[in-house]
């Protein structure tokens, strides 16, 4: 076991590179995105139908085999990583089993790829139909790449190696974005030469759904070599009777439950999203000109991705790190401890969230002009998509928050509840939606996940009170409210701002090109963001100094030479953490269970490699004696007494 000293400098030192990592791929992403839409367009399509496709495998795996691997397996292969030999003759075991399921259910999907794009669209043509197969049969192989790169990466992680799985999906993206520049070089930018279902060939689906996958098999490649590394001997091996599968799958029970209610429930609402494409095809076949009025599905999926930003990386983040003291004070049955983390946590990130929501709504019009491939009518619809969903992003930070709660505390039943009423919500509501004009069924399925945020935070809240007592509301009121006098004085800024650009004028300067929309973006958001700050300061916004504290100690603590008082916090809690997991290793097989699993609505079916990154386990204290997952009704854990 490393020594406490060296402890503060290694997860520094890991927390560092997977942050870089992140953040890098969070951008090469956003560069992957506007390159398709370069290449095929915002309102095409094509695009849409490349991404129902692609999405597909991403959604099949955590269906099917992303809940097991999360509750089921990992947890296996971080106790296994304990024993003397690493765990290995164990993880070749789990491994083998892994590999063998993933290959199975990645053929047989593939090999119904005809029956699965036609459960999963709607009113696609026979000729839309044929080509959203073609990308199937591209993409869905994908389905074992990822099934594989979880596994080899919760190997590495349990063995301390953080950096790999971080920066391999980079490369992904690189190849990607190298598809689609060759793609945009051979065939020309869609804004020049129209790609359509007519003069769609072998050699375009290669460039777009070939080498997406092609980018999906060398990030998981990509970790061979530092698991070879480990040299921990893993050979195939059969034979899994006794190695605990069982007993981790009864604990994960819950958790791969919610897991599958909120895949089947976006499936469903994914094949609702898929109508106005087929529409708008029909009326572009039909030369009524309507058709460039109607959203596809690729306008939610690219909003999805811009308002989902400052939730991945504040956050995730933050919730992380306080679900190890939320878990602490649970496991002590301080319930005070866990209250008082969770308003600490609440009010922290809603300084990037509240901010978040309100410039994002201000700045839709520069976003969805440069996210538009250089159209003004599909940025246009993007912007209004954004707006839409731009409004409840500090509700969903706060229910994901809200989230860990449940989980520190071992209660897996309850987060199945809220994933069930909100399954219910968008299923009617998708439903219902289906029969209102194609122009408006895009808007309206944003609309239908901002409620779904909302309504989150309130079964939440209900579930949490009966638990907890109260939730320091008044507290947490005043500093959303705070905040939000900030945020809106800023987004006035910034409203005002994009006005003087002619961003409320069909002819102005912010729709006249994608370096337009880019170049008023840079230069609105800077005063903005000063705005805010100025504001915060004003309103006496206390929690703006507890975002940027951890930040701005280790980056005076790097120039300094010496540990910072936030890394040497970590040092001791990661020492304490080492010495619980020596003495029992199932908690952090507890702690992935609870940590990498969320209870947010799906929008994107982008791949999110950061979900399947292993956490350094959280802090414990000594189990309370008899201690067992609770699964009854809530309020009534006779390990939590009343206050």
């Amino acid at each position: 076991m490393a020594s406490p000293k060296s402890v503060p400098a290694s997860e520094a030192r890991s927390s560092a590179i997977m942050a870089a990592g992140t953040l890098i791929s969070r951008a090469l992403g956003f560069i992957r995105s506007w390159m398709l839409i370069l290449a095929l367009g915002l309102g095409s399509t094509v695009a849409d139908t490349f991404v129902n496709a692609n999405n597909l495998p991403n959604l099949i795996f955590l269906l099917v085999a992303g809940g097991v691997f999360n509750a089921v397996l990992v947890p296996q292969i971080i106790k296994a990583s304990k024993a003397e030999d690493g765990g290995a003759d164990y993880i070749s075991r789990l491994l083998t089993l892994g590999v063998l399921v993933m290959f199975t259910l990645t053929a047989a999907v593939t090999l119904a790829a005809p029956w699965v794009m036609q459960l999963t669209t709607s009113g696609y043509s026979p000729q839309q139909l044929a080509l959203a197969t073609v990308f199937a049969f591209w993409c869905l192989p994908q389905i074992f790449f990822y099934g594989l790169y979880a596994l080899l990466t919760q190997v590495l992680n349990a063995h301390g190696a953080f950096g790999p799985a971080m920066w391999a999906p980079i490369v992904n993206n690189i190849v990607a974005i190298a598809g689609l520049g060759m793609f945009v070089w051979i065939f020309g930018a869609n804004r020049t030469n129209p790609h359509s279902l007519d003069n769609w060939t072998g050699a375009h689906t290669f460039f777009i759904a070939g080498l997406s996958t092609i980018g999906v098999l060398v990030q998981t490649a990509l970790l061979l070599l530092p698991v070879i590394r480990l040299r921990l001997r893993l050979r195939p091996a059969f034979g899994w009777r006794g190695v605990g599968l069982g007993t981790a799958a009864r604990l994960g029970a819950w958790t791969l439950a919610t897991t599958a209610v909120g895949q089947l429930t976006f499936l469903y609402v994914m094949k609702i999203a898929s109508q106005p494409g087929a529409e708008r095809e029909r009326l572009r076949e039909a030369g009524d000109p309507l058709w460039q009025q109607i959203p596809g599905n690729t306008v939610l999926e690219i909003a999805s991705q811009l308002y989902l930003l400052p939730h991945s990386i504040i956050a995730l983040s933050l919730a992380t790190v306080l679900f190890n003291r939320m878990t602490e004070a649970s496991q002590a049955g301080n319930r005070a401890g866990v209250r008082e983390a969770l308003s600490h946590g609440l009010r922290t990130m809603a300084v990037a969230t509240v901010f978040a929501a309100l410039a994002l709504f201000a700045l839709a019009a520069p976003l969805g002009m440069f996210f538009s491939g250089g159209s003004p009518s599909d940025g246009v619809m993007l912007a209004q998509t954004l707006s839409i969903l731009a409004l409840s992003t500090p509700f969903m930070s706060a229910n994901f928050m809200m989230a860990r709660v449940f989980y520190a505390k071992e209660d897996a039943r309850t987060p199945f509840k809220i994933q069930l009423w909100l399954a219910i919500l968008n299923v009617v509501g998708a439903f219902a939606i289906q029969y209102v004009p194609p122009r408006y069924i895009i808007f309206s399925i944003a609309s239908l996940y901002t409620v779904g945020n909302i309504l989150s935070v309130v079964l939440s809240s209900h579930y949490l009170r009966k638990q907890l007592g109260h939730l320091d509301g008044a507290h947490v009121a005043r500093s959303y409210i705070r905040m939000g006098y900030a945020a809106t004085g800023s987004a006035l800024v910034g409203a005002v701002a994009v006005g003087l650009l002619g961003g409320y004028r069909p002819e102005g300067f912010i729709w006249s090109s994608n370096w337009a929309a880019l170049a008023a973006i840079a230069i609105i958001a800077v005063p903005m963001l000063v705005v805010y700050f100025v504001l915060l300061r004003l309103f006496r916004v206390t929690e703006l100094q507890d975002l940027l504290r951890p930040l701005l100690g280790r980056l005076g603590a790097r120039v300094a030479g010496a540990p910072s008082p936030a890394a040497a916090h970590d040092g001791a809690a990661a020492a304490a953490r080492a010495r619980a997991d020596d003495e029992n290793p199932a908690t952090a097989a507890l702690q992935i269970i609870s940590d990498d699993t969320g209870i947010i609505p799906r929008i994107s079916g982008q791949f999110d490699p950061v979900m399947y990154r292993a956490r350094p386990s959280s802090a414990r204290i000594e189990r309370v004696p008899g201690r067992r997952t609770f699964q009854g009704p809530p309020g009534q854990n006779p390990h939590f007494p009343e206050d």
